[in-house]
């Protein structure tokens, strides 16, 4: 009898070892909030189930550690097969070989684009061939607790409204409820958007060798405006921003009801609603703009869908996402957290099933389809180190520590950013 056992199990394992090795293993990397990992990885255990031959496995991290871990894993050629790639940097990962073009799978259908409009895939196209696919319409916004609004007596302020009725509301708020109007708005997304409202440019040049402003006045201005507001509450102080670290949005002062606004990007209201509770109410704001100006908000892929030049597998990624981008049964389970979908035939199936946080999603985003501005190339490969090294440390960490003005600080930017970006 053992004998007999002993031969079935020798019997049994080759197939189950020659079962195993058919199987193609991927990896793919994300950024988010818990909501978004939680229900990525819903999404990839379903795929798998539908898929047996694919084992997904998966990372994910915070903003900052993300692009950290990747720029590790690149340098020892170990990227993941799949990357959540940024608008703002995908041209830089272009410039350096990592992200492998996906026109091919657009072409022969395995990426099918029959219902995501051209604009949308133009997102992802850097010298004229696609990197990345949109993973959903994305635009910064503020958005506003009506019910802290209400307990001050404060009317909410018209769409159209200004950077001076902003700083008008954040200081009332404070002097009225005893917690800060807003947190942090030290972003390089908002340097980006100073130079759109009021002076139809970019931050960074068409050519991407130089700055697109040579006045340094719209930066000033919004700067000294940070520190009015640190210093009569209508802020979060910069030090106890620092201090408490990247958290996730969830850990945003409004979630907690201690800020009455909040600045980020329009798909992040799902993680911010769901970590605050259904039973709060929020109103999603385009970006104030300059008195007299226009409006300071383009529409842009929340992120990108990438494949990685390194990987091994590029036709199974590209299965991948696909299914990720035009599976109804997919987006279903994402709930439009990374934006609002790409694909039209995705929009109109969800639109029955939308949550409150969904729909106030597809509400802004409307709303700014009819009064934004166009949307701005992608930043140059050189961006990540003006940030990291000039725009961070030089400017905006000295300026809000109160060792630099704005007015000294900002030339010094200017210059600094032109010399790296002609240099690239």
């Amino acid at each position: 009898m053992l004998r007999f056992m002993y031969a079935l199990i020798v019997l049994i394992m080759p197939i189950s070892v020659a079962s195993a090795q058919t199987q193609t293993q991927l990896r793919i990397a994300w950024w988010g909030s818990q909501e978004r990992h939680s229900r990525t990885i819903a999404a990839i255990e379903l795929y798998e189930e539908l898929n047996p031959d694919i084992d997904i496995i998966y990372e994910f991290q915070g903003w900052y550690d993300h692009w950290t871990k990747l720029s590790t894993q690149a340098a020892g050629g170990e990227l993941p097969d799949i990357v959540q790639q940024s608008y703002a940097r995908v041209e830089e990962w272009v410039a350096n070989g990592l992200l492998l073009p996906l026109d091919d799978y657009l072409e022969d259908g395995a990426i099918d684009t029959t219902y995501i409009a051209e604009s949308s895939l133009a997102t992802g196209m850097v010298a004229g061939q696609i990197y990345g696919i949109s993973l959903g319409s994305n635009a910064e916004v503020f958005t506003l607790d009506t019910d802290a609004f209400a307990a001050a007596g404060i009317d909410l302020p018209p769409l159209d409204w200004t950077w001076p009725q902003f700083e008008a509301l954040a200081t009332q708020i404070h002097d009225r409820l005893g917690i800060v109007g807003i947190g942090q708005l030290t972003s390089e997304e908002l340097w980006h958007s100073l130079y759109i409202g009021c002076c139809d440019q970019s931050a960074y040049a068409a050519d991407g060798r130089s700055l697109g402003y040579d006045d340094d006045q719209p930066l000033i201005d919004f700067y000294n405006m940070l520190l009015r507001l640190q210093e009569s509450g209508g802020m979060e102080r910069f030090e106890d921003w620092v201090a408490a670290g990247d958290q996730g949005v969830e850990a945003d002062l409004i979630v907690s009801g201690e800020a009455a606004m909040a600045y980020h990007g329009s798909n992040q209201i799902v993680a911010i609603w769901s970590a605050a509770g259904a039973e709060r109410n929020f109103m999603m704001y385009p970006l104030p703009r300059p008195a007299g100006g226009q409006s300071q908000d383009y529409i842009r892929p929340s992120m990108l869908f990438s494949i990685s030049s390194q990987t091994d597998h590029p036709d199974e990624a590209a299965a991948f996402v696909n299914w990720f981008v035009n599976s109804i049964e997919a987006n279903e389970i994402l709930a439009a957290e990374r934006g609002v979908p790409v694909s039209a035939a995705v929009r109109e199936a969800l639109l029955p099933t939308l949550g409150q946080a969904q729909a106030e999603m597809f509400r802004v985003i409307t709303i700014m389809e009819g009064d934004s501005s166009a949307i701005r190339p992608p930043s140059p490969r050189a961006h990540a180190d003006i940030v990291n090294n000039v725009f961070v440390p030089e400017f905006v960490e000295p300026v809000m520590y109160g060792l630099l003005s704005p007015e000294a600080a900002a030339p010094y930017l200017r210059e600094e950013a032109n010399r790296i970006l002609a240099a690239q």
